[in-house]
C-alpha cells in the first residue's frame, strides 16, 4: 500500500526554431504530450512494475487531471483509493521539453495540510493483508497526520517505510525505516565529516526516532543501510550513466517495500534497491524498472541474474532482451543427471548467441518419455543445477511431451537440439525457420549419457 502526495506529471514535447515576437522566449511547436503518474503515484507505479499488487491512497481534486491519473493507474492494475476534494486541484506539474532540454515547469497545487483524518481512516480500512506500507511525503499536505498512519501500521504489524520531507523527522518516529538522501539527512542530523561520522549520526537518529532501520541514499556514493544491532552496510553506486535523477527515490523505496513484502531481509532489499536506482537514473523523466531489467543488471555484474522463470515471464524477458539487440538461443531436454556432455553441449549452444534459454521437461513428462523409474532428480533440482551453469541465462519448465508450444511463444533466433535430427523434425523447428530463425543440431559428447551413469551405479 502507498499513501502520500499524489501528482500528475505532464510532458509537452516539441520542436523550437524561432523566438517569440511577443517576448524573448522560444516558441515550442507541441508535437506530443505524455501524462505520467508522479509523487506517491510514481511509487505505486514502480511497485506495480515489479509485480507487486498495489493500492494507492491520496488526495486529488474533482478535475480532469484526477480522471487522467486514475485512468493511467487503473490500466496498470493499481487500486486507487482517492479522497476527492473541492477546495484544491490535483497536483499537476507540466514540463515543456524541446531538444532534450526542459524549458519551463508549471506547477498547479495547494500544498496546505489536508484537514481531518480522511486518509488515516482509508488506510485503516484497507491495510488488512498488506505486506508493506509506503508513506510518500512530498510536503504537499497528504501526510499531515503521518504519526497516526504509522500507529495504524504498527498496530496491524505491517512494516511502514517513509520517504521523508523537511527538517523535522520526529513526526516519523516509530516507522520501520526511513529513506532520506544525504542532503536531507544532514539537514536534520548535521553535516558528517567522514563515513564514520555519518554512521555515528545515523545510529543516533535510529535510536532517537525508534526506527528499525535507516537507509541514506548518497547519489554517486551509493547507499548506507543502518540497522539495529547490525554492522553498517555501504553499497557502492550501480549507475554507469546518469541522465535524469527524477523519481529515483521513488524507485528506491518501491523496491525496498516490494522486497520486504516478499519476505526478503533488509540487506537483500537494499541491494536490489541500489541496482534499481542505478537503472532508473539512466532513463529520462519519472520511470520504472522491471524484474527482467534487474535480473540482467545482476547478471552483467556477475551477481546472479540467471533465474528460474515461468513461460509468461519468459516472453517478457525475451522481449526486453531483443530490445537491447540480443540474440536468443533456446534448447530443451530432461537434463536428469547433469554430466560433462551436457555442459559441453550447453556451452556450444550459448556460443551461437547472447542469451541461452533451457526448457526442461517436468517430472510427469520425463516419466512418459523415459519410464517409471525416471527422473532420478526432481524438476526443481534439475532446474537449479542448470541455472548454476555459466552458459545458462534462464531455465523454464514445460509439461507437454514436446516444447513446441513454448518455443513458438518465445520464437528464439536460434533453436538448438542435440543428437541425430533433421532440422524440420525438431519440435518447434518449423515455426522458428518460418520466422526467419535458425535450427542447429549439435553432436553430443561421446561416452556421456544419463542412462550409462545409471547403469554403472546399478552395477
Amino acid at each position: 500500500m502507498v499513501v502520500g502526495d499524489v501528482m500528475l506529471d505532464q510532458y509537452l514535447f516539441g520542436a523550437t526554431s524561432r523566438i517569440s515576437p511577443e517576448a524573448p522566449v522560444p516558441v515550442v511547436h507541441v508535437q506530443r504530450t505524455d501524462d505520467r503518474p508522479g509523487g506517491a503515484a510514481n511509487v505505486a507505479v514502480n511497485l506495480a512494475a515489479l509485480g507487486a499488487s498495489t493500492e494507492l491512497i491520496g488526495v486529488v481534486g474533482r478535475d480532469a487531471p484526477a480522471d487522467s491519473l486514475e485512468n493511467i493507474l487503473s490500466k496498470q492494475g493499481i487500486g486507487c483509493e482517492f479522497e476527492r476534494v473541492d477546495d484544491r486541484p490535483t497536483i499537476t506539474k507540466t514540463r515543456v521539453q524541446s531538444r532534450g532540454q526542459q524549458l519551463i515547469r508549471l506547477d498547479r497545487e495547494n500544498a496546505s495540510a489536508l484537514p481531518g483524518r480522511a486518509l488515516v481512516e482509508r488506510l485503516a480500512a484497507a491495510i488488512d493483508g498488506a505486506g508493506a506500507v509506503v508513506l510518500s511525503d512530498y510536503g504537499k499536505g497528504a501526510l499531515g497526520d503521518v504519526r497516526a498512519m504509522i500507529d495504524v501500521c504498527r498496530q496491524a504489524g505491517v512494516p511502514v517505510l517513509v520517504d521523508p520531507k523537511g527538517s523535522d523527522f520526529s513526526k516519523y518516529r516509530g516507522a520501520t525505516l526511513i529513506t532520506p538522501n544525504q542532503s536531507e539527512f544532514e539537514t536534520v542530523a548535521g553535516v558528517a565529516s567522514d563515513d564514520d561520522d555519518l554512521v555515528r549520526r545515523a545510529r543516533h537518529m535510529l535510536d532517537d526516532l525508534e526506527l528499525a532501520a535507516l537507509l541514506v541514499t548518497r547519489s554517486e556514493k551509493g547507499m548506507l543501510l543502518i540497522e539495529q544491532d547490525a554492522e553498517p552496510l555501504f553499497l557502492s553506486t550501480q549507475a554507469r550513466e546518469v541522465f535524469d535523477v527524477t523519481g529515483a527515490g521513488d524507485t528506491v523505496i518501491a523496491t525496498l517495500a516490494g522486497s520486504l513484502a516478499a519476505r526478503a531481509d533488509l540487506p537483500s532489499a537494499a541491494a536490489l534497491a541500489n541496482v534499481a536506482a542505478g537503472l532508473v537514473v539512466r532513463k529520462i523523466g519519472v520511470a520504472t524498472v522491471t524484474p527482467a531489467e534487474i535480473r540482467i543488471a545482476l547478471h552483467q555484474r556477475g551477481q546472479g541474474g540467471r533465474d528460474l522463470v515461468g513461460s509468461d515471464e519468459l516472453v517478457d524477458i525475451v522481449r526486453d532482451a531483443r530490445e537491447r539487440g540480443e540474440r536468443i538461443v533456446m534448447t530443451n531436454g530432461c537434463f536428469d543427471i547433469l554430466h560433462a556432455g551436457h555442459v559441453t553441449y550447453l556451452e556450444e549452444a550459448k556460443s551461437l548467441g547472447d542469451r541461452l534459454i533451457v526448457a526442461v521437461n517436468d517430472d510427469a513428462s520425463v516419466k512418459r518419455l523415459k519410464g517409471a523409474s525416471r527422473p532420478v532428480n526432481a524438476l526443481e533440482d534439475r532446474m537449479l543445477v542448470l541455472a548454476g551453469l555459466a552458459a545458462v541465462d534462464w531455465v523454464v519448465p514445460f509439461a507437454d511431451d514436446t516444447p513446441a508450444a513454448l518455443i513458438e511463444s518465445v520464437m528464439p533466433d536460434v533453436l538448438v537440439k542435440g543428437g541425430d535430427y533433421a532440422p524440420e523434425e525438431i519440435a518447434g523447428g518449423k515455426a522458428v525457420l518460418e520466422n526467419g530463425g535458425e535450427v542447429r543440431v549439435l553432436r553430443f559428447r561421446d561416452g556421456h549419457s544419463t542412462t550409462k551413469i545409471i547403469e554403472r551405479l546399478k552395477a
